[in-house]
């Protein structure tokens, strides 16, 4: 019995990942392939979803539970804190493109911290691939080398979601109008989800498998996000951003997983 729930466990989470990936090229090619999409909001509810199941299926029902439950107190507090104080992130406030709010932040926004956090943490697990969790500094360098990668997304995706209109930084900002105290926020929060995580979970490392490809979904997808940005015409000035900050992390974390597991570890 429980074989065929993984089963199906799987089978749904290809069909996310299936999912995804149209997404992603139906944006990257929307302007002149209008292909169906279900805008910013839909995608992250099925990125979150993604994030969720791999995440519930790799870790275990308990691990998950803490790796979510840290993921969205830490980032709404954090983020909270932040709308109202400037001093996280820059000064800044979310539009209403969101959806409904908490307080000052869209309920939406914490779920899209984790649906970030978790692939963020597979590349990091796969970079770092042989090095030993069992000690705290072992810890300590993954979870910043997660925060690093997690980070790199966002200087890709902020500006042009910034222009969208989600959210407004108030003062501006000397990188394509975001402030770059905004980066070391991002930092901040996500290395501080990752420390919690593991000292939660007693998570050394061990409990995810990299065992096929299935493993490395969360990467792929990663990998993949990038393309939005890469497209000709699409937003050529974060293109050279987007190559160094996301695809040569994804790609190389995709490396290191084609290499025997012998070599790896």
């Amino acid at each position: 019995m429980r074989g065929i729930a993984r089963a199906a466990s799987e089978t749904a989470i290809w069909g996310l990942f299936v999912i995804l990936a149209y997404l992603i090229l139906a944006f990257a090619t929307h302007r002149w392939l209008p292909l169906p999409n279900v805008g910013n909001v839909g995608f992250t509810l099925v990125f979150v979803m993604f994030s969720l199941l791999h995440a519930g299926l790799m870790l275990g029902g308990r691990r998950l539970a803490l790796f979510f439950g840290l993921s969205v107190v830490i980032s709404y507090a954090l983020e909270e804190t932040g709308v109202r104080t400037g001093l996280v992130y820059g000064r800044y406030h979310y539009g209403d493109l969101l959806g409904a709010k908490l307080g000052h932040v869209p309920v939406l926004i914490p779920l899209a911290w984790f649906m970030m956090i978790y692939p963020a943490w597979v590349v990091a697990l796969a970079l770092l691939r042989g090095l030993d969790l069992r000690r705290p500094a072992g810890i300590a360098a993954l979870a910043l080398t997660a925060a690093l990668v997690m980070t790199g997304w966002d200087m890709v995706m902020d500006p042009s979601m910034a222009a969208a209109g989600n959210w407004v930084w108030e003062d501006g900002g000397p990188y394509f109008g975001v402030p770059l105290r905004n980066y070391a926020g991002w930092v901040l929060t996500t290395f501080l989800v990752y420390l919690a995580y593991h000292a939660a979970a007693g998570d050394r490392g061990d409990v995810y498998r990299f065992d096929g490809v299935f493993a490395a979904l969360p990467a792929v997808v990663y990998t993949l996000f990038s393309l939005e940005y890469l497209v000709p015409g699409r937003f050529p000035a974060l293109a050279a951003v987007a190559v160094f900050a996301m695809v040569m992390p994804g790609m190389l974390a995709l490396v290191r997983l084609a290499q025997p597991a012998r070599i790896a570890s």
